[in-house]
């Protein structure tokens, strides 16, 4: 199994349950696949750096799993035939960079907790 994280942006007309239920869509997929979900976080709405769609705002999502890496072209798919995903990209986590993500990931909590 490889370590993944994708980021995904969802389109802003979507009411928060709405939101809530494509997430939900995406990590039953990848646990239906057999991946296990590391780290989930919502960055909420942001601005586009460009607009995509004529919409200049989206909601971001970011999910780190472990999976095998035929998953990845099923979620992909999954991504492109959903009209509420504006834009994805999933990459393979190398060894460093897993290392930086575990760390970040425990700043945060810790951050939380203060």
């Amino acid at each position: 199994m490889n370590n993944y994280e994708t980021v995904f942006i969802l389109t802003p007309v979507l009411s928060d349950v709405q939101m809530k239920e494509a997430v939900e869509k995406f990590k039953a997929l990848l646990v239906a696949e057999g991946a296990e979900i590391v780290n989930e976080e919502n960055w909420g709405l942001r601005k586009l750096a460009y607009p995509i769609q004529k919409k200049s705002t989206g909601f971001y999502q970011l999910l780190e799993f472990k999976a095998n890496p035929d998953v990845i072209n099923k979620l992909e798919i999954n991504f492109r035939r959903d009209e509420r995903v504006i834009r994805f990209l999933t990459f393979r986590q190398d060894k460093d960079f897993a290392e930086y993500a575990a760390k970040r990931r425990n700043r945060v909590k810790e951050s939380v907790k203060k």
